[in-house]
């Protein structure tokens, strides 16, 4: 690469910036709206984005123009942005494209910086010129090494929770609903994905174009670029993934569209038209992310048994509550994921019965129970409603949102009955479809629409305003794993009978395998099920955890360091970094992270940094 061109347009950029940029004094947080966003929109909001980009993998930098229509008050004079290491290089008005003056703030850590920009009385249209910075937090950065077929790079966003500003000069809460087109430029040989109507062949020229018609938070614009195919399974539902890992891709989630009538049965159509899934790279940080048409799933799903299908269904739950109904702040994110994972758990029940579903609950049930005694029962964490002003909102994608909140509709649905519940819910999404719901209007709803909560308000408000778990909190059964708790607490591998269990079985079992049983013992049950070598990540994830914790995890070693190494999924990562801190070995999860943390996202990363930091 010629390195004197690009230092040669650093100069010159620097030197534009100069002559438009002010240093403004950083802004207030806590006097917006949205605690976690620095616009205004009381005195202007974005409506619609038309968005280009070229994509370079050389530099690892997005380049383009973000185009805002927007609506702003006859007395409106500025319009506030959410940006973080963003290079704004101007910024114009109306179609005309007249440039105009414009304001950048002290950066925030966790925030990033206000771009204040000035309009005129009749402004409609602003165009922000930028350029992304290769540390862009939500952009996933994949070598070709890092992929399926080690061909080509790949690339990915996360947006949530306030991530999109990294890639996106946007208002970046999830109150504020917008449309979008887009335009994105990439290399041959690449196709690129959107939270949006998808292309389904590769362009020959690298140019896509994108149209999302229906009002959807930031957070929930994404984009995925690499070696991609698609392969439909339903007349609605489809799978982009690699060309290696298609055929298997397509297999493992067969059900998506039986799936998808399951949940309009449920609690009415599905307002997005098509739904798909593009299965990423393992960097991927999260198990799936609900992006509107287009879930973004992690590879770990793929088992060859559809034994983890319920992520698709949880992703597709989001359909309805998180992308149709959204939480207003991240202080109300139980109202997007507590009500993602009763409707996930409705879904499966329709497809695969009660007692299938009944381990899921049971399982998540004991998760819960981790996370109120790692953080403690009273910690205010643990409230359903959360108060995260002047905190990353990260820090409030726990379990608690996820399961407490589903708790909580499952002791709505004791109280009240299933169907006068399900009627409920049925309402409560079309009366407030593609519109910000906050926790204190969803109580006014629930008083006013479903009577027979009546003379619960003291009950509901310690569920939602309390911490921990109140005392009629309903708790999981399942005879399933009841067996399999009793079978690791009592009878010899050698006699069990296991032909028919699920990998949620085998969690249970090695969860439950007594603290007492030592490195050789366990070497002994792994000699027999063959844990440290399943192609389950769920079983791995809790084997080698256990492994860890109880002395066997030196015979296992290398294959504990792949799995750190080849998978990027926080839910995994964590729990293994931090047996290894816990059993005082530390240094060994130091080294393992140095050698992978170059394949991880962002948001896996930093909560890894952070955990082994100390100790």
């Amino acid at each position: 690469m010629n390195l004197l061109k690009p230092i040669l347009l650093l100069f010159l950029f620097m030197l534009s910036t100069q002559c438009q940029q002010e240093k403004a004094p950083e802004a207030v947080v806590s006097k917006r709206p949205d605690p976690h966003s620095f616009s205004r929109p009381d005195e202007a909001v974005t409506k619609h984005l038309d968005l280009n980009l070229k994509v370079d993998f050389d530099q690892k930098i997005l380049s383009g123009f973000a185009r805002w229509t927007i609506s702003a008050k006859d007395s409106a004079t500025t319009i506030v942005f959410d940006t973080r290491d963003l290079n704004i290089q101007k910024v114009t008005l109306g179609a005309a494209e007249k440039e105009t003056t414009w304001t950048l703030a002290e950066p925030h850590p966790i925030f990033g910086s206000a771009l204040t920009v000035r309009i005129e009385p009749k402004t409609e249209m602003v165009s922000i010129y930028y350029a992304t910075r290769p540390e862009a937090a939500a952009l996933g950065w994949m070598d070709p090494a890092q992929t399926a077929s080690k061909k080509l790079p790949f690339l990915f966003t996360q947006g949530q929770a306030i991530l999109t500003r990294t890639w996106i000069p946007c208002q970046d809460s999830p109150g504020i609903r917008v449309t979008y087109n887009a335009a994105i430029q990439t290399p041959s040989g690449m196709m690129a994905v959107m939270s949006a109507e998808n292309p389904q062949q590769q362009s020959s020229d690298g140019k896509y174009t994108f149209r999302m018609a229906q009002p959807i938070p930031p957070y929930l614009i994404a984009l995925a670029v690499g070696e991609l195919a698609f392969q439909p399974v339903g007349n609605r539902t489809g799978v982009y993934a690699e060309p290696k890992v298609l055929p298997d891709a397509a297999w493992e989630f067969a059900d998506m569209e039986k799936m998808l009538v399951a949940a309009e049965s449920l609690y009415g159509p599905y307002a997005w038209g098509r739904y798909d899934l593009v299965v990423l790279p393992p960097g991927f940080p999260f198990g799936g992310m609900e992006n509107p048409r287009l879930t973004f799933a992690t590879p770990t799903v793929i088992t060859h048994d559809r034994a983890l299908v319920s992520l698709v269904a949880h992703e597709l739950a989001h359909s309805w509550s998180g992308n149709l109904v959204t939480n207003a702040t991240w202080n109300d994110f139980w109202l997007n994921e507590g009500f993602t994972v009763y409707f996930e758990r409705r879904i499966m029940e329709a497809l695969y019965g009660k007692d299938y579903t009944h381990m899921l609950a049971l399982l998540e049930y004991g998760e819960l129970q981790n996370e109120l005694e790692d953080l403690g029962a009273t910690n205010p964490d643990t409230r359903l409603k959360l108060d995260l002003e002047n905190r990353d909102p990260d820090e409030g994608v726990t379990t608690i949102a996820y399961q407490k909140g589903a708790l909580f509709l499952h002791f709505l649905e004791e109280k009240v009955g299933r169907n006068k519940f399900d009627a409920f819910l049925k309402q409560y999404f079309k009366a407030h479809e593609f519109q910000t719901m906050t926790t204190e209007k969803f109580l006014e709803y629930l008083k006013t629409n479903l009577p027979e909560t009546a003379g619960m308000e003291a009950t509901i408000r310690e569920w939602i305003l309390e911490p921990g778990l109140p005392d009629n909190a309903p708790k999981p059964e399942s005879n399933r794993l009841s067996k399999a708790e009793s079978a690791a607490l009592g009878t010899l591998p050698s006699r069990l009978q296991t032909a028919r269990w699920t990998s949620h079985e085998w969690v249970h079992y090695i969860l439950h395998l007594p603290d007492t049983l030592d490195a050789a013992a366990l070497g002994k049950v792994d000699q027999a099920f063959n844990f440290t070598r399943s192609g389950n990540a769920e079983i791995l994830c809790v084997w080698y955890e256990k492994a860890i914790r109880q002395g066997y995890s030196p015979q296992i070693l290398p294959q504990i360091e792949t799995f750190l190494v080849e998978v990027g999924r926080r839910r995994f990562l964590t729990p293994i970094y931090k047996a290894f801190k816990e059993s005082g070995q530390v240094e060994t999860a130091r080294q393992i992270f140095e050698k992978a943390k170059n394949g991880y996202h962002s948001v896996s990363r930093n909560s890894i940094e952070e955990l082994l930091k100390n100790g």
